[in-house]
């Protein structure tokens, strides 16, 4: 218990300082590829929400999930790559070789599909080579580049928002 209060600080130190250094990257482009960082401590239904998103006009193949979780039961199966606290270290360096695909990756959109701030999956987004994000109202609002007020339950109005202002942005 001890140790997850030291990583969670020195995980805040670490975002806190990557947040004030974090210049905002504003690129005219079409979105091609979709990466999606789920944290399924609250939501469980990643399946549905790809579909909510492949109803928009996309291809499997343009999105990329990653799941992130407090913790993981030794007996449970998780099909897309996943992340837990346990896999990201004091300095908030990753461990995990797809984890750092997905970070390297240039998605032209990541959804942050999370409402709390954990400074695990903050970590993860603020990482991120993404050149749009968007993101929850009650995540701090230096992380996301567009930022959609509704309930996480609700992804089905929130993607219906999402794709409404990314047509009037003239990014689809």
């Amino acid at each position: 218990m001890f140790y997850k209060i030291l990583k969670n600080f020195f995980l805040k130190k670490n975002v806190t300082k990557r947040l004030q250094n974090q210049q905002p990257i504003l690129e005219q482009q079409k979105i091609e590829t979709i990466g999606l960082l789920v944290d399924e401590t609250y939501f469980s239904k990643t399946a549905s929400l790809v579909e909510a998103i492949l109803s928009q006009g996309f291809r499997k193949e343009q999105i990329t999930i990653l799941v992130y979780k407090d913790k993981i039961k030794s007996k449970e199966v998780i099909s897309e790559p996943f992340l837990s606290l346990k896999n990201i270290s004091l300095s908030g360096e990753i461990n995990k070789a797809e984890v750092v695909d997905f970070l390297e990756k240039p998605f032209d959109l990541l959804i942050n599909y999370y409402d709390v701030n954990k400074y695990g999956i903050l970590l993860l987004s603020i990482k991120s080579k993404a050149n749009f994000k968007v993101g929850f109202d009650t995540v701090d609002k230096r992380v996301n580049h567009f930022i959609i007020k509704e309930l996480v339950d609700n992804y089905k109005e929130f993607t219906s928002e999402l794709f409404k202002y990314l047509k009037i942005l003239n990014k689809i």
